[in-house]
């Protein structure tokens, strides 16, 4: 079996090059109340770990790859697992979890002055 790989939307991979250039600094913009990507960064930021078929269970949606999509476009480093899932069609299959570091979902809250995103 394979080990999951990791992805990251920003820096902090184990083993990234190092670069010269500071990245720019975590300035993410909130999704508008209610959408599927709010719901989505509202799950990240509890600290949850969630694939897809979790998704669907909170939100009654299957649309969790649009929302990760929207999410990352906002500035957010939503980090994805890829993990070995493979059947017997698909020997390859991998599902991806989804992740968000504790330390932006601080820095965010500190952005935020500590109180929920008002929009």
């Amino acid at each position: 079996m394979k080990t999951p790989e990791r992805r990251q939307a920003s820096s902090g991979v184990v083993g990234e090059q190092l670069t010269l250039i500071d990245p720019p600094p975590f300035s993410p913009s909130w999704p508008k109340r209610g959408t599927l990507p709010d719901r989505a960064l509202a799950m990240l930021m509890s600290g949850r770990m969630f694939d897809h078929p979790d998704f669907e269970l909170n939100t009654e949606s299957w649309r969790l790859g649009a929302a990760i999509f929207t999410l990352r476009t906002l500035g957010w480093p939503v980090e994805t697992i890829e993990i070995p899932s493979p059947t017997e069609q698909c020997p390859r299959r991998t599902v991806a979890l989804y992740k968000l570091d504790a330390r932006y979902t601080a820095q965010a809250l500190a952005i935020a002055g500590g109180a929920a995103h008002a929009q």
